[in-house]
């Protein structure tokens, strides 16, 4: 054992040293999940084990870091969460993925994508490869945001023996960074991970704000969006409640509409002269995105005309700017390349989920 810089080490000695790690939870058993080449049990090492699994549970020193909440993030850090685990799944590119929830929205991310580069490198809809199939999506919880986290350890089967779907851990030390405008976490070798009694104050206080938000009306909308969404965009129907995204996603019925709150942050083509089809129909895919999800959602032909609002093309031009967020110069002119943030804006969806189609309906872009 050493101290260096005021902290605690052990050396690891090739030719002399030895370990073997057992599990911290209290219990009989204590044959430890991995040793090295060197190591021999003694007789006493059961009631050392014993000794530091009693201390553990009454310790309260991994406590003392505070725990924030996922709406807390607004950069790229390392932070302790209190989350509830709501799936875990290997992806395409054979890493471990964790889906932790606490029922705050996140913060939205600067966009810095190019107009331009959507056709062929597009946003992605989700950060993992390949989404939750529809009927793992469909028992998530519909506000808040879901925070993928890579498991990013050697040992990932212990790790995973620790993980609980559908209950609340503490996660220590996980890294949360973005890409393409998404959050993610990264779960280290320095990562750490606790149970929580049910009885926890940080449970009562996470559910019991999800609770509030599920009962109302606008605490449906995004909590960024407060007080109220832009005005560039209006929609015919104001008494009907608002919706999220991931709403939109599970729905049950075929067909569904919906009032939401999103941000529209990626269009397709970009270019507003190419909005119409040679028909003369205006054929736009947008991305649009909540703290709950991504989808791509069509201004199509007669629905297109009631969005773009019958404006001529340099009018829609600087509708358009402003709707994804890009930054203009003092003199007024798009500033492309730059750092976007776009509006959270009102809109109105008519959606089936089944088929993955969604349609913005029954809005218009003001300006």
């Amino acid at each position: 054992m050493t101290v260096h810089e005021g902290d605690v080490y052990a050396i690891f000695n090739n030719k002399f040293s030895s370990f073997a790690l057992y599990d911290g939870k209290d219990g009989d058993n204590f044959h430890p999940y991995k040793v090295s080449l060197r190591f021999h049990e003694r007789e006493h090492d059961e009631k050392i084990i014993a000794s530091m699994r009693k201390w553990l549970a009454s310790s309260e020193v991994i406590d003392v870091p505070n725990f924030s909440l996922l709406r807390e993030i607004d950069r790229v850090v390392c932070v302790n969460l209190a989350c509830k685990v709501l799936h875990i799944s290997k992806t395409t590119n054979d890493k471990w993925m964790v889906f932790l929830w606490d029922g705050t929205d996140a913060p939205p991310i600067s966009i810095y994508n190019k107009l331009e580069d959507e056709l062929h490198n597009p946003l992605p809809l989700h950060f993992e490869p390949l989404p939750p199939s529809r009927d793992v999506l469909c028992t998530f919880p519909t506000v808040g945001t879901i925070l993928r986290v890579i498991l990013d350890v050697d040992c990932v089967t212990y790790i995973l023996q620790l993980l609980k779907v559908d209950q609340w851990m503490k996660f220590f030390h996980v890294f949360c960074k973005m890409h393409d405008g998404l959050w993610y976490g990264v779960f280290t070798s320095s990562s750490m991970i606790r149970d929580m009694p049910n009885d926890d104050i940080l449970i009562f206080e996470r559910q019991s704000n999800c609770d509030q938000r599920s009962l109302g009306e606008l605490d449906r909308m995004p909590y960024w969006s407060c007080p109220w969404p832009s005005k560039i965009t209006e929609v015919k129907r104001i008494d009907v409640p608002f919706s999220t995204l991931m709403d939109v996603l599970t729905c049950k019925k075929e067909t569904n509409n919906f009032r939401c709150v999103v941000r529209f942050v990626a269009v397709i083509p970009w270019r507003v002269e190419d909005f119409r089809a040679p028909c003369g129909a205006y054929r736009v895919r947008f991305t649009l995105e909540d703290p709950t999800a991504r989808i791509h959602a069509y201004a199509h032909a007669e629905n297109g005309e009631e969005f773009f609002n019958c404006s001529s093309t340099d009018a829609l031009k600087r509708k358009v700017i402003k709707l994804l967020g890009v930054p203009v110069s003092r003199d007024g002119e798009a500033i492309m390349g730059g750092a976007r943030n776009p509006p959270w804006v009102q809109c109105y969806l008519k959606s089936n989920p089944i088929k993955q189609r969604h349609w913005i309906f029954e809005t218009k872009l003001l300006g």
